[in-house]
């Protein structure tokens, strides 16, 4: 991982009809390092991520991306990200190859033909190069996606929730392949609402309600939370009600016929569920899952 910044913000904020969606986003990001977005929906990340790769005009803060500064050379960024959108944007009766053909052109690439080939090679495409987009699974269409995304080379790419909708299996080759782009120097800014994604990434933010609340390592968050956790098994059928009223435990998860329970006090937890009989419990690892529950019950909701 390289020390340069590719994104370096500072105070980043955005409102729409007077509802402030950004609220002094500070931010950065290293040569192939994956940066994992966080947050509830409605929380600012797609704002975010719109801001950083020029399709948005801050209304105050300062900062670069790709040495471009956010405020005054949006043009200049958007050439050299690669950007996907939530929602799969290609031409359903085009093939894969006449859509990235397509990208090719838009960005005026001499050598598309060349470039698109080895495109579809590199993201497992070639043998459906003349398959119609519609007819394209979750997938695949992810794949296309970041292929096009690909196309001009670029040194950061900005995904906004790039699995959503796709099963296990596609979400992980997926997370193969960035980590396999990140080897190469590539830098890497997602959003997931996906945990075991968030674990597989090397630095995290959480934002809720346009204000970034957390960032570090998925091990520094962890210990900043303070949480400990245990899995608790009895035979009360309302022991997930009974776990709930009990002093120290913060968040009770039922996991078939095992709880998670969840609090920053680990003594009170153990005396509280000592003192129920015929209860069995162990201590477990906290999970980020835990974490980032912990952080939105302490946030309240924004209206207006």
């Amino acid at each position: 991982m390289s020390e340069a910044l590719l994104i370096d913000v500072h105070e980043l904020s955005k409102s729409f009809n007077g509802k402030r969606a950004v609220n002094g986003l500070s931010l950065q990001v290293r040569g192939g390092e994956i940066f994992g977005f966080l947050g509830p929906n409605g929380s600012g990340k797609t704002t975010s991520i719109r801001m950083l790769c020029g399709l948005l005009t801050p209304d105050s803060g300062s900062g670069t991306c790709l040495d471009f500064d956010v405020l005054t050379q949006s043009r200049e960024i958007k050439k050299q990200v690669g950007y996907m959108t939530q929602r799969f944007s290609f031409y359903d009766d085009l093939s894969i190859r006449e859509n990235l053909d397509f990208v090719a052109r838009m960005y005026g690439m001499d050598n598309r033909r060349s470039v698109v080939e080895q495109s579809m090679i590199d993201l497992g495409l070639a043998d459906r190069r003349e398959q119609l987009a519609g007819t394209l699974s979750g997938g695949w269409k992810q794949r296309l996606a970041l292929a096009a995304c690909m196309l001009h080379q670029p040194r950061l790419l900005l995904l906004d929730e790039p699995t959503a909708g796709v099963d296990p299996k596609a979400r992980r080759d997926f997370w193969d392949e960035i980590h396999r782009l990140a080897g190469q120097g590539i830098s890497v800014l997602v959003s997931t609402h996906y945990m075991d994604e968030a674990a597989r990434c090397h630095r995290l933010g959480y934002i809720a309600y346009g204000d970034l609340l957390a960032s570090g390592t998925p091990d520094e968050l962890l210990a900043a939370s303070r949480l400990v956790s245990f899995n608790v098994r009895g035979s009360d059928l309302a022991l997930g009600e009974r776990l709930k009223a009990l002093p120290g435990i913060e968040q009770v998860v039922a996991m078939g016929h095992v709880y998670s329970v969840s609090g920053t006090d680990g003594e009170r937890i153990r005396q509280s569920l000592s003192g129920i009989e015929g209860l069995r419990f162990e201590p477990v690892e906290t999970g980020l899952e835990q974490v980032f529950i912990q952080l939105m019950d302490r946030t309240p909701e924004k209206i207006g």
